[in-house]
């Protein structure tokens, strides 16, 4: 019922402001009540004068300036549908981010979050954890969430995604349908299953691709974990590290054994989702069964190793292109240096 009633309100303000398109100099900063802008009249009173000065002086400069009025203040918030206070804030914070975009942007952001089904409150804390989204075109929101319901991200799935984690309106289309493509031709996850990662771990489309794909390529081929399972376990909320810490101290106490080719093993491993999805506490007592010291000396341990092994790889990958650069060069002598003139010639 709120998120009606906030979605009228938008609706009756942005009917409001199309009609009233010229403003004379004395109407500035002023407000233009609606019935529903009960909380505008009290706003516009004298504890609030001082943020209606400073929207009637940026409509001025705009005026004097030649540049377009964007149309927003604190009373067409509160017309919106915030409070006074919430009001304030949103005012405060597109006035903080420099450049103009976010002052041309901020009230049609507002508009499609309103239309997306947020009431005030949820568009107000997805604000405050993403202020980049301050500065992308409606056209851009609307574009990336008509694109999530492609995906199967239905009514109350998407709301909870964008709540969560509102970084994702901030994602271009292109790199969503890339991570989706990675998920199901490399990973060969079900179009089911590319939905419930999404749902359940939309941060993936920032990832690093590369990364990405050793992660999986670790918990299918090192640990033997199937795709339904992974998605069963949230893995994509975890980092690589994460994942192979509680890995290897189990595989090194003998608790973990890698299948075989026939997917056998001799001992039962623990299920991926109790191992990740519960607290260090709860897997070093009921699954590792082990110590806090122990593990503490075993992850120091493994850090060691791991940044060693990957110095390892970047000086075996520095020799080789030594050794290939030496090859080239006898090759050059060898034949007068008319390798590198066929070379050129071939360009």
């Amino acid at each position: 019922m709120g998120t009606r009633v906030a979605a009228r309100q938008v609706l009756q303000w942005v009917v409001t402001n199309a009609t009233s398109s010229v403003f004379s100099p004395l109407q500035f900063g002023r407000c233009h009540l609606q019935p529903l802008c009960i909380g505008c009249r009290s706003m516009c009173s004298s504890t609030s004068q001082s943020t209606l000065h400073s929207t009637h002086h940026s409509h001025e400069l705009s005026r004097l300036s030649g540049t377009p009025d964007t149309g927003l203040s604190v009373c067409s918030l509160v017309e919106m549908g915030f409070t006074d206070t919430q009001a304030e804030q949103i005012y405060e914070d597109v006035s903080k981010i420099r450049g103009g975009s976010a002052a041309t942007h901020a009230l049609s952001t507002l508009t499609a979050l309103f239309v997306l089904g947020l009431n005030p409150s949820s568009v107000l804390k997805l604000l405050n954890k993403c202020p980049e989204l301050y500065t992308v075109k409606e056209s851009q929101i609307q574009q990336r969430i008509a694109n999530l319901r492609k995906l199967g991200l239905g009514e109350g799935s998407l709301q909870r995604v964008v709540a969560h984690y509102p970084q994702i309106l901030t994602v271009p289309v292109k790199t969503i349908k890339n991570t989706v493509l990675f998920l199901r031709e490399k990973c060969l996850f079900t179009v089911q299953q590319v939905t419930d990662i999404l749902r359940e771990s939309p941060a993936i489309v920032v990832e690093n691709m590369g990364q990405l794909e050793y992660k999986f390529q670790y918990i299918y081929f090192r640990m033997g974990v199937k795709q339904a399972e992974m998605v069963k376990s949230r893995l994509f909320r975890f980092t690589l590290d994460e994942v192979r810490q509680r890995h290897c101290f189990l595989e090194r106490r003998g608790l973990y054994q890698t299948p075989d080719k026939k997917g056998q093993t001799s001992i039962v491993n623990p299920k991926l989702d109790s191992i990740l999805n519960i607290n260090q506490e709860t897997f070093l007592t009921e699954v590792a069964q082990a110590s806090e010291e122990e593990y503490d000396v075993f992850k120091r341990l493994m850090t060691r190793e791991w940044q060693e092994e990957e110095q390892g790889s970047i000086e075996a990958d520095s020799d080789e292109d030594d050794e290939d650069a030496e090859e080239e060069d006898e090759e050059d002598e060898e034949t007068g240096g008319k390798s590198g003139y066929r070379k050129r010639r071939k360009k």
